[in-house]
């Protein structure tokens, strides 16, 4: 039996999944356990707004550990406290929180562990 591990690669300029909701996308690769998404928010965009008409939810229930590329975004946890981040910065952010896109430049995130179900509409 080998115990052998495999190298995995993908583009994402051909996801595995790409789930669009109002101002915005996310598209998901899957690379075997490990599952990142590349976020688009747009200026308007927040989750409380955009994404949780889809998933039904108070606040976000998806953990977050990202990369900004681009633009700005701000993070309220429902303790209240916040974090705003742009290009370079880097986040762990829990579940319970909304998010929304500062200024007027789209702001672009890579999620490197809440990409799983994030976004999923409830059927």
């Amino acid at each position: 039996m080998s115990s052998e591990t495999k190298i995995l690669g993908k583009s994402f300029d051909s996801p595995d999944e790409v789930r669009t909701f109002e101002k915005g996308k996310v598209e998901v690769v899957n690379l075997g356990d490990v599952i990142i998404g590349r976020a688009t928010f747009e200026p308007g965009w927040s989750w409380s707004k955009c994404v949780k008409p889809l998933v039904k939810t108070d606040s976000c229930q998806a953990p977050h550990t990202i990369v900004i590329i681009s633009g700005r975004m701000k993070v309220r946890m429902n303790d209240g406290t916040e974090i705003e981040g742009g290009p370079g910065d880097t986040a762990v952010i829990p579940p319970g929180h909304d998010a929304w896109v500062v200024g007027d430049e789209s702001c672009v995130s890579f999620d490197f562990t809440g990409m799983g179900g994030y976004a999923k509409k409830l059927e």
